[in-house]
């Protein structure tokens, strides 16, 4: 069947599904279906989350949901039992597993699924957990394995090795978001990387963020992320302070959840901007792009935490930038590819409250700065982040993989 050669039937191996901050793993798979292609989504641990982005409606692949802790050992025997009947040379390849029993158990189930229904080659999203499982599943089942590296499964300090490298080496190939972090993995992991391309991953559809030029807005700072280190929304808060101190009009507000709730909290408090800041929690995304749409800018302020965790490329910019708000972030990872300082944004030096706050007076103040600053941002985003191009440079991938195997 031709259709088959054209569109391989691929699993989608992800550690959660939904996560509300992965709007690019929901992108990805709507720009897929939209081209046709059957997709299988199998995910490893239990929602966490109460708020989804209103895109998972429209996901037409079915989620297997699988266990996250094996606590039955006769559960995993029969899970090895059908391993030894149904998989290729399942003994010789068990005998060379690298993995938890937790991890080998959910391999052998998604290579026995492979088998029944026909898929032809996995993609998993972060080099950590879900690529171990991807990648034991795919030796189980002797088919072909791709997997997208981010941020923190490249940069974060754990505890033990994560096999990064071997990963790379046994992939077909491995896309990651930036040219930073290509140039980052080849250094770091020589020929190891040899496979690697460099795929801008936070596509946009652009039609849900039709563009919206910079006319009169209020002066209204807005900023959405996870509350966690990275986003480094304790430097903000501290620009806002000095804006308030000299006295500028305006507002901001903080949309997310997170560990440091309290702390930032506290923070607020501390500064006395309560007046001037509020953080307001998680909100559904439309909601999130009506706010966008009238704000006078989005700031991202990321920070490398002091365990090497990182931002690579945050989506909010990118939806930012889309619908025509002139955003400000910092020269961190692979930001600066997007946010062209003076060109399609403002990016000042991370941790530097003066910077950031001498930045927000600049596009509160000069309206010329951020018309340039809106139609620059959104031509970079046609540009590079189009969802349905990134989308279809995947499939070249999965169709090279498995047209190799046939």
């Amino acid at each position: 069947m031709n259709h088959a050669v054209t569109h391989p039937y691929i699993g989608y191996v992800l550690k959660r599904y939904p996560r509300f901050s992965e709007t690019f793993v929901v992108n990805e798979i709507l720009a897929h279906e939209r081209e046709g292609t059957k997709i299988d989504i199998f995910a490893l641990g239990p929602v966490e989350e109460t708020h989804f982005q209103d895109g998972i409606s429209q996901v037409r692949a079915p989620v297997t949901r699988l266990n996250h802790k094996q606590h039955k050992p006769e559960a995993v025997w029969q899970l090895m039992q059908q391993g030894f009947a149904q998989l290729p040379e399942f003994a010789e390849k068990l005998a060379k597993a690298e993995c938890t029993v937790h991890e080998l158990a959910q391999s052998i189930f998604i290579a026995l699924a492979i088998k029944e229904r026909g898929i032809e080659h996995l993609h998993a999203h972060f080099g950590t957990q879900a690529t171990t499982v991807a990648r034991q599943a795919a030796i189980f089942a002797d088919i072909t394995y791709t997997f997208t590296a981010h941020a923190k499964d490249i940069y974060f300090q754990y505890e033990e090795s994560t096999g990064l490298g071997k990963k790379m080496r046994d992939a077909f190939a491995t896309v990651t978001v930036s040219d930073y972090n290509l140039a980052y993995l080849k250094e770091q992991y020589g020929s190891d990387a040899d496979k690697t391309v460099r795929i801008y991953n936070n596509g946009m559809d652009l039609q849900k963020f039709p563009y919206n030029g910079f006319g009169s807005r209020e002066r209204h700072i807005l900023a959405v992320g996870r509350l966690v280190v990275k986003k480094g929304f304790d430097v903000l808060l501290e620009s806002l302070a000095i804006l308030k101190q000299q006295n500028i009009a305006m507002r901001c507000t903080l949309v997310g959840g997170g560990p440091l709730q309290e702390e930032l909290s506290a923070q607020i408090q501390a500064l006395d901007i309560g007046d001037v800041v509020e953080m307001v929690g998680p909100m559904p995304q439309p909601d999130i792009i009506n706010m966008m749409k009238t704000a006078n800018m989005v700031v991202a302020p990321c920070v490398v935490s002091e365990d090497g965790d990182r931002d690579g490329l945050p989506t909010v910019l990118l939806e930012s930038m889309a619908l025509g708000t002139p955003v400000i972030s910092t020269q961190v990872a692979g930001i600066p590819e997007l946010v062209k300082d003076g060109k399609t944004g403002l990016c000042v030096p991370q941790r530097d409250a003066r910077a950031l706050a001498s930045a927000m007076q600049r596009l509160l103040d000069d309206h010329e700065m951020c018309e340039t600053l809106s139609r620059n941002g959104r031509a970079s985003i046609e540009r590079e982040y189009d969802e349905d191009r990134n989308a279809a440079r995947l499939r070249e991938i999965f169709r090279a993989a498995t047209a190799g195997r046939k």
